[in-house]
Order: C-alpha cells, then structure tokens, then sequence
C-alpha cells in the first residue's frame, strides 16, 4: 500500500499544497520548544533526551494510530492516515513557489528581484550577488530541500512501511531535519538559547538518519542524469562542501547536469531573528563556511534551472515506477 499513499499525497499535495501557516507546523513548534524549555539543562545527556522527545514522541504516536487503525478499522483506514501524514511531510509545494519566483525573476531580466527572493528565502544577504551565483545559490538550495521534502521522505517511508510501520518513518526523518534546524537557529534567539548539547545531539542523530536517504537520492540523479559524471563528481567533489551528506547530493547533481556547484557560502542576515515569523528556512542552518572551492561543469545559467528540475522529476517517477513494480510484485506473489 505504500505505493497508493505516495501517488495520493503527492496528487493532493500538487492540488492543494499545505499552507505555510498551519496547525500542524504550529504544533511541532510548540512540541519541539516544549521538550527543549524543559530538557535542555545544559548537559550532555540532557541534549539526548531533549532529542529523543522531540523525536520519537510524535513518531511512536504516528505508529500507534496506524496500529490502532489496523486493529480496529483495518487496512484501508490506515492507508488514509499514511496518506495524510505524507501529506504534511512529503511534497514540492513546501519549498517549489520560492524556486518558481526566482526562476521567473531572472527569465524576465529582474536580477535584483531575484536576490531579494533569494534573501527572503535562506535569510542570507544576496545583495551584491552576480547572475550566475543566484542560479548556483538557487540550484543547491532547491535540490537539498527536494531531497528533505521528497526523497530523504520517500526512503524511510518505504522502508519502514515494508516492515509494518506505517508512516512513522515519515514523521521521525521530517521531524529529525527539524529539530536540528530549529534548534541550530534557537542558538542565536535572545530569549532561551538552545545550550551546545542539544544542538550537537540533534546535529548527530540528523547526520546519522540522512546519511543512507542522501546517498539513495544521489543514486538515483546519476540514473537519470549523466551517470558517469555523476559517480565521478561524487567520488572527488562530495568533499567540497561543509555538510557530508548534502555535499554527496550536490556532488552528484553537478556530475548529472553539468553544472559548477560549491564555494562561498551566503552570510546570514544580522537582523534576521531566527525565531521571528512562522518557517525557518530549510537550508542555511549552520554558520558560514569558507569557500572549499568548487566542482566542475559549465557556469551556471537559466538552461541548467530547467536541466534540474527535469533531474528531480526523472527521479521522482523512476523511485514511483520502482515502488510500483514491488508493489505489483507483492500482490502477484
């Protein structure tokens, strides 16, 4: 069943995308400053537990309403709570209209449109940015939040779900991503600043959980992209980038399409209080790095924003067709 809550909420999701403001994001917010505000004592095994809360709190009680709904109601009622809880984990939606505004600025010709999207979304300082680092900027911050919002989803959905656990996988990798973000960005709040523990605690058990989803959706752009260059910008380039497991992603995604990726990082906006407004951006949570130089491939240009987006899309219906065809295999067998 794992195929047709996928396919629903992936449909239900292009229809109707989740609004930014919404009761869910608002819950995990207030669940996740909970845990933190009454854990977080400032030891080293505090960060664990604070972690753990915040964690498998929600992701054992996502399993338990599958459960539950298997017990009592059966299969087809827990087939609409996976769907359901893809729904708010899962989509393009959540991250696709600040690359579309971007997109559509730079076509148009409006350079300094398009940084001021760029800033509004990564809370960076995008001013003195020129034509081709926008697109890079744009490249690898849309292909990090495919993977987080799509297919680092999909990998420990599917994976869970095969061995009877609904969408809890869904729910304890969105909610891990989260909790080392937010707490990454509560470090720098006036009020109640995250302590080094539960930030390191989050940042580990984050590296650990992405660590075989990012290497999947690396895989899967050498399949549909150029896949010789692909292996081979992942095997010398991952290095380059300052995060392990999205500098695989990217390595892969310049080998694919042919693109320059890598090297100076954007600086945070001062004024930006990272716990002002409703989101947190998705990508940007650790401090500035310096530039650790970059892969090969041609300078970026608006060919290589529509180059990707068919890269994301090719994966997409590759991992469905390959999820389809276990699926089909089950129900034969």
């Amino acid at each position: 069943m794992s195929f047709f809550a996928i396919l629903c909420a992936l449909l239900i999701e292009q229809v109707r995308p989740l609004a930014t403001h919404n009761p869910v994001y608002g819950g995990v917010l207030a669940w996740t400053r909970w845990t933190s505000r009454n854990f977080d004592a400032g030891q080293s095994h505090h960060g664990w537990v604070a972690w753990g809360l915040a964690v498998f709190v929600p992701t054992l009680l996502t399993l338990g309403v599958h459960w539950l709904l298997v017990l009592t109601l059966g299969l087809p009622f827990a087939v609409l709570w996976s769907v359901a809880m893809l729904y708010v984990t899962l989509g393009f939606r959540q991250f696709s209209h600040h690359f579309t505004g971007i997109r559509d600025a730079l076509e148009e010709g409006d350079e300094p449109l398009a940084r001021s999207l760029l800033a509004h979304w990564q809370h960076v300082d995008a001013a003195n940015l020129p034509r081709s680092e926008i697109i890079r900027h744009v490249i690898e911050h849309s292909v990090i939040a495919a993977h987080r919002h799509v297919f680092g989803v999909l990998a420990w959905f599917s994976v869970l779900a095969a061995f009877g656990l609904g969408p809890a996988g869904a729910v304890f990798y969105r909610m891990s991503e989260f909790v080392a973000r937010y707490w990454a960005h509560k470090d720098g709040a006036i009020v109640q600043p995250s302590s080094v523990w539960v930030q390191q605690a989050a940042r580990r058990a984050w590296v650990a959980a992405d660590w075989l989803p990012a290497r999947i959706t690396a895989l899967g752009f050498a399949v549909v992209g150029s896949f010789e260059d692909a292996i081979d910008s992942w095997r010398n380039d991952a290095r380059r980038f300052p995060e392990p497991n999205d500098g695989v992603i990217l390595a892969a995604t310049s080998g694919a399409v042919n693109v320059r990726l890598g090297g100076g990082s954007l600086r945070p906006l001062a004024s930006v209080d990272p716990l002002a407004g409703a989101q947190i951006a998705d990508t940007g949570w650790s401090e500035p790095v310096l530039d650790t130089g970059s892969t090969g491939g041609r300078e970026p240009d608006l060919g290589h924003l529509r180059s990707v987006v068919g890269l994301v899309w090719r994966s997409v219906v590759m991992w469905m067709v390959l999820l389809a065809l276990l699926t089909l295999a089950r129900l034969l067998g």
